[in-house]
């Protein structure tokens, strides 16, 4: 058995891994990073990258079949499945070798391609070497969570891991799940040619501020897909090309294929947590607001957390982490401040509170503004006038924003800027934009908050006409 000793362990090479084994080398420590399947893990392989160049092959398409409104006669849009999936392989291929293996044994990272599993409180099992660290971090990420629906076990099915190996194109896709991951696959397949139907147990988008999920939902049924909501899946039969999935009510859905997006579930089965003194949670491991663990020298980021599951949510745990470990710095991970979008179309965003949780915890005391993209000049031009923006305010400062519409994902960027600051409102209005600019919408939603208070003030009113009278 070969044993080495570390400053810093890594369990996995996701992004929350990466990020602290590159940070953590260049200043200096010394780091071993384990990775049993695929660097850049869930994100670069399964999930972000390769969802996103799929929406882009279905945009594509989208817009050659809608394209007379600007002039431009309307055309087919012929789909090539395979080809689009070719486009899929090429963008991951493009980003890999930034997360490669090479490229972090670069930094000086000694690099295991195992599993690891805990020994002991402060020791590892990679293969046949055995790491004593210093540090431990847990970032092992999430897999698909696929509940045990009767019959399912006997029927093909697709998951986020499987759907982007699929060369042929389903003629019906069967989703259950109607949440960010569904809804995406839903609209970028009915783009391309497939005939979908979404299957969600209680309601679709359901984590989402409804009055923005309805615009998203409503743009996908008017594209075509059919979205059955309360439907429970209750039993799953049928062969490859002819499945069904009955709901608990007793409504049976149709169709070729089958994809499973109901959730996800964090990878700890693995680890031995108990071997380490890890306490673990229902929805991974127990952290406290540094990331650590019952073990004090073990540390849990990204989906493993068990907290929000994105992937810039494992890039921020790594630095709130780094800080503690490296500089042995008080650090604190929050969550008011990060924000997530889902890339329909129209996109949906959000940071902060929601209308309904700012309502809840602020009372009286909220005011709620708003602007729609059909008073957004570049919004018209472009003929994106579909949705709007809310921003929660309390004492003249944001507490939360909420946006769908046209580049909802890039608008939302400045009010995380703005909580993760403490930024007033005013700061934000003071912001020259260019012109005509999508983002002129977040300007124009500071205005809408000063509007009637300059506009509809009595006093204001009379200062300027005690100046217009007086003053030379």
């Amino acid at each position: 058995m070969n044993r080495i000793k570390t400053d810093v362990l890594i369990i996995g090479a996701g992004s929350g891994g990466l990020s602290v084994a590159a940070g953590a080398a260049q200043m200096g420590a010394d780091v071993v990073l384990l990775e049993g399947h695929k660097m850049g893990g869930d994100c670069l392989n399964y999930g972000c990258v390769p969802s996103k160049a799929l929406i882009a092959s279905g945009k594509a398409a989208y817009g050659q079949q809608h394209s007379a409104q600007y002039g431009v006669a309307d055309a087919a849009g012929v789909v090539d499945y395979a080809a689009a999936k070719d486009h899929v392989a090429d963008v991951i291929a493009q980003i890999a070798p930034v997360d490669s293996q090479e490229r972090f044994e670069g930094f000086g990272i000694n690099v295991i391609r195992e599993f690891g599993r805990f020994i002991s409180a402060d020791e590892v099992q990679a293969g046949d070497t055995v790491i004593k660290a210093r540090r431990i971090v847990i970032a092992t990420g999430s897999s698909p969570l696929v509940p045990p629906i009767p019959g399912l076990d006997k029927v093909p099915y697709e998951t986020n891991e499987t759907l982007f190996d699929l060369r042929e194109k389903p003629e019906h896709l069967l989703i259950i799940g109607g949440g960010p991951i569904g809804m995406e696959m839903a609209q970028a397949h009915i783009r391309m040619g497939s005939k979908v139907t979404v299957i969600e147990g209680g309601k679709a988008m359901g984590k989402d501020d409804p009055e923005l999920a309805a615009v998203v939902l409503d743009s996908l049924r008017d594209e075509g897909v059919v979205i059955e909501e309360d439907a429970l899946a209750s039993e799953i039969r049928g062969t490859a090309g002819a499945i069904e999935v009955e709901a608990k009510d007793g409504r049976v859905f149709k169709g070729t294929h089958l994809l499973m997006a109901v959730g996800r579930k964090s990878n700890t089965d693995k680890l031995d947590l108990e071997k380490a003194g890890v306490e673990p949670s229902k929805s991974g491991i127990k952290v406290d607001d540094s990331l650590r663990t019952s073990n004090r020298k073990v540390y849990a980021i990204g989906d493993v957390a068990g907290g929000l599951q994105f992937t810039h949510v494992a890039g921020y745990h790594a630095g709130v982490i780094i800080r503690s470990m490296l500089f042995g710095l008080p650090s604190k991970a929050k969550t008011t401040h990060i924000p997530w979008a889902t890339y329909t179309d129209p996109e949906l965003s959000q940071v902060g509170l929601t209308e309904a949780q700012a309502k809840e915890k602020h009372g009286s005391k909220l005011e709620v503004v708003r602007f729609h993209y059909h008073h957004n000049d570049r919004a018209i031009a472009e003929r994106k006038t579909k949705g709007f923006i809310k921003v929660m305010v309390v004492k003249g400062r944001p507490v939360g924003a909420s946006i769908v519409g046209y580049q909802a994902g890039e608008l939302i960027n400045l009010w995380a800027l703005a909580l993760a600051n403490g930024l007033k409102m005013s700061q934000i209005a003071a912001m020259v934009a260019p012109y005509p600019t999508i983002g002129e919408i977040n300007k124009r939603a500071a205005g809408a908050y000063f509007s009637p208070r300059l506009f509809e003030s009595d006093l204001v009113k009379r200062v300027v006409g005690f100046v217009q009278r007086f003053l030379p």
